[in-house]
């Protein structure tokens, strides 16, 4: 028999997530079937899968060793020298300035160089997570972006943080603003796009419109045009829903597609000009909650903004101060 304790990062949570996470070598459909079984009991009675597990319970398991192994794809951040632009930093969550080109977490080939790993690897040698410790948390993002965009993205040190934010996120009470250069001039020059998307699973794109389609999702997006120079617009542009591909899909449905994009742009004549990447970037953002008991162990951050220096494609007529 083999016991374990659930620690503080791990309470909160449905047992049958818990065993996911914190036993990843047993399948779940098995891990049923031993909950089911009496071969997995919480705190020396039986269980349901749905039962929410509390800091000090005490898990006890009669199943073979083999189902404790750990799985090596989950520890790609050990073999990983971080490099991370830290932009804030506390015992709670981590803001860092992800660069264009990278991707935040794996996809489904398997790529192991993600900023989630850089993250992990940071946090590890820093004495931070220590994994033989955790039993079913892991340091992880609360919001992601693009490969090709660059900018703020908010990751969770804490169990407790990771709840918080998402939920924030969910109630849209985190504000995320972003930069980017447009081909042309939005008319009028501030606004809000109201449009409809829906997914094309085939091409992984999404089709617009300008009225309501079944399946579709409303998007809207605020924006700002700041400067405009040789037929590009730096824009500023704030989400009011978070849409696949919104500020993409969107602006070039206008006929103002970003600049550098590729999907809806055009990305390989841009490209010839020296925009390596879309010209978008996360730049700004503000914790918009109150300070009350919803906003738990992240109350600190109510009302906090925080903003990027220029990034790589405000230059020349474009350039922000600040």
């Amino acid at each position: 028999m083999r016991q374990l304790t659930v620690g503080p990062n791990d309470g909160g949570q449905r047992l049958d997530k818990f065993l996911a996470k914190a036993l990843p070598a047993l399948p779940q459909a098995l891990a049923y079937k031993f909950i089911r079984t009496k071969y997995i009991k919480l705190n020396g009675a039986r269980v349901q899968p749905q039962t929410k597990l509390t800091e000090g319970d005490v898990l006890s398991f009669w199943i073979s060793d083999e189902f404790f192994e750990p799985v090596d794809e989950h520890n790609a951040f050990l073999h990983i020298t971080p490099k991370l632009d830290v932009v804030y930093e506390d015992e709670q969550i981590l803001l860092v300035n992800k660069p264009a080109g990278i991707s935040v977490h794996s996809d489904e080939n398997g790529e192991k160089d993600t900023l989630l790993a850089h993250i992990q690897a940071y946090l590890y040698r820093k004495g931070e997570y220590r994994p033989q410790e955790e039993q079913s948390f892991a340091p992880a993002l609360c919001n992601r972006i693009d490969r090709n965009t660059c900018g703020l993205v908010i990751a969770a040190k804490t169990a407790e943080a990771l709840r918080v934010m998402n939920e924030k996120i969910r109630l849209r009470q985190v504000e995320k603003q972003y930069l980017c250069l447009l081909h042309g001039c939005p008319k009028p020059a501030q606004g809000t796009l109201t449009l409809f998307q829906r997914k094309d699973e085939k091409t992984r794109t999404v089709q617009v419109f300008d009225h309501p389609v079944s399946g579709g999702l409303t998007a809207q997006t605020e924006y700002r045009v700041l400067k405009t120079h040789n037929g590009i617009s730096l824009t500023e542009v704030r989400l009011i829903t978070g849409r696949t591909h919104q500020i993409r899909a969107g602006f070039a449905h206008i006929g103002c597609p970003l600049v550098g994009e590729g999907k809806y742009g055009h990305g390989e004549k841009d490209r010839k000009q020296g925009y390596p990447y879309q010209a978008l970037c996360a730049y700004k953002l503000t914790f918009s909650f109150p300070a009350d008991e919803e906003a738990g162990a992240l109350a600190y951050l109510a009302g906090k903004s925080f903003q990027l220096p220029p990034c790589w494609f405000e230059r020349g007529e474009f350039q922000r101060r600040g």
